[in-house]
Order: structure tokens, then sequence, then C-alpha cells
């Protein structure tokens, strides 16, 4: 299982529609947060996600993208939590910590690390990994590719019969990349299995300009969620805050030949339904594929084979 939730899609304030910025990824039952603006946790709540986070991974320091913390960690708190929790961000993440969990009811009763990333660094999970991409905005600031290992290769079961393997508990083991043993012979497991296949990728970019890293990181993607606060009649305002405009963002998913796009991060003049339709036509002139994100939407991301 790989589920995307839609925490917060809206831009720098909350409207009616549209909490700020928070996403989560439930991969295989652990749940990762990126981002956590304002209500959070209310939204986590009405989305039945569950709080029993991994880690957060927080993308720039801009208060739409991290006001819910606080609340988050003392919810943690009061509910028991034992587990330590991680906070990946970019530069400053440790003073952004240390004053947060000054305040002093915050966080009581287990530890909260903060781990600073770079451009590039990568954060090692079981089964997957979380690369940090340089987004261009007008802080500090990072996105975040999520990348799962190779998988094993199709298994040929009836290659596997002629070499002697009866169905069960051997197949299994051929099929998780072992050799087992047959009347004495050894059978590795690429002689029934083929090539590796890809995992699943995700890219979440947080508040960013169209930028070549950001292109290279997504590059075939199942899923690019992007910026995509304005649009093209309010090009200036992208540029001049930093941000991009929904046909921008279908550009770089074009060039990265991604699958599927998902705009988020909306300002609140496109908050209703109306504006969302106008930034969704706009992309889809340049990706087809392309979605605007409402909030507690889901996506369950599937293999591509």
């Amino acid at each position: 299982m790989l589920r995307i939730t839609f925490i917060g899609t809206g831009g720098s304030t909350p409207t009616p529609n549209r909490n700020p910025s928070a996403i989560a990824v439930n991969r295989e039952g652990e749940l990762l947060l990126f981002d956590c603006g304002e209500g959070a946790q209310q939204q986590m709540m009405r989305a039945k996600t569950g709080m029993k986070i991994k880690a957060i991974f927080i993308t720039h320091f801009h208060a739409d993208h991290v006001l819910g913390i606080p609340g988050l960690l003392q919810t943690m708190a009061l509910q028991g939590r034992e587990m330590p929790l991680e906070i990946y961000g970019p530069r400053y993440v440790d003073k952004f910590l240390y004053h947060l969990l000054s305040l002093g009811y915050l966080g009581k009763g287990f530890e909260v690390r903060a781990i600073e990333l770079r451009p590039g660094e990568v954060v090692r999970r079981v089964g997957y990994k979380i690369r940090a991409i340089k987004t261009v905005h007008n802080v500090v600031s990072l996105g975040y590719a999520l990348e799962e290992d190779l998988r094993p290769g199709r298994f040929n079961r009836e290659r596997a019969l002629e070499l002697g393997v009866k169905p069960g508990p051997l197949f299994s083991t051929l099929q998780s990349g072992h050799s087992v043993c047959v009347d004495g012979r050894e059978i590795q497991s690429e002689e029934v299995l083929g090539p590796p296949r890809p995992g699943r990728k995700i890219v979440y970019t947080g508040d960013t300009r169209p930028c070549e890293s950001v292109i290279e990181a997504s590059t075939n993607a199942d899923l690019l969620i992007h910026d995509g606060t304005l649009s093209e009649e309010t090009k200036e305002y992208a540029i001049d805050y930093m941000h991009s405009t929904a046909l921008e963002a279908a550009e770089v998913a074009k060039k990265a030949s991604v699958k599927k796009l998902v705009l988020t991060h909306i300002s609140a003049r496109y908050s209703d339904l109306d504006g969302a339709m106008r930034l969704e036509e706009e992309a889809r002139r340049v990706f087809e594929n392309t979605e605007v994100a409402r909030d507690l939407m889901t996506i369950e991301v599937g293999y591509s084979e």
C-alpha cells in the first residue's frame, strides 16, 4: 500500500475549503507527514489517518507549513506516545525545534529529534529511501522524493516446476530472492525470476519555482505533487513570491515524464471549485493527467507493472 492523503492543500492562508499545507503518506503501514500546517491534526482525525507518525519532513519554515506541529506534539504527548519522532528539514531545523520545545509542555514523554538535510542527502528506510531535492523559493527550502527499492522480477512458475520445485514455501523463498535446495541441487532465484522491477516513486516539491532539480528528481515518477499556487494570468505574482503557476507545473511534469501530476498549495483566489477547475484546465493543456488536490483527497499509488 502507498496511500497519499492531502491533509491541507491551501496556499499561505486557510480558507473555508482548504487548510494550509500538509500531506500524509502511508507506506505499508508506516505513516509519514510532509509539512504540517495549521489545523493538521484535526484534518488527520477527519481523514482517519491515525497519528502514529514515524517522521515529519518539512520543506521550509513559512508559517503555513509548520504551525500545526506544536499542537500535534502536544496531542501525541497526551496520548502517551513513547516512540521517538524524527523531524527532518532544511538548514535551521535544529533551531526551529529548539525554540519549539523550549515552550516546555510540548513533546514530553517522548524524544523529538531534528535532522538537517541538504539537497541530495538520503534518508534510508526499510524498502525505500527519501531523497532531499533542491527547490527554488524565497527562503531556504527542500522538496522530497520517496523512492522504493527495486522489486524482485516476475516469478516464472512453469520454469520452477520444470526444475522440480514444488508449489508452497519453496516458491516463496525463490520469490524473495533466496536459493532453495531440491534433491541435492541448489536452485538460484535468478533461474526463475525475471529482471528486477522498479518500485514506486512520488515527489513532493513544497513551495518552488519550476527548476531543473525537480525535473531531474521527478523523472518517470508515478506521482508528482507540485506547487500550483497561481494561474498564468497572475504569473507575475508567482515570480515575485517564488511559486509556480499551474501551467508551469504541467511543463515540469511533461519534461519529467511523470505518470500523474497533482497541484497543491492553491491560492485563496482559486480556492473554490470554479477556481480549481480553471487551474486544472490550464495545466491539462500541457499535461493531460493533472488533478487539483482537494482537502482529504486520497490517492493510492499502484505499481507500474
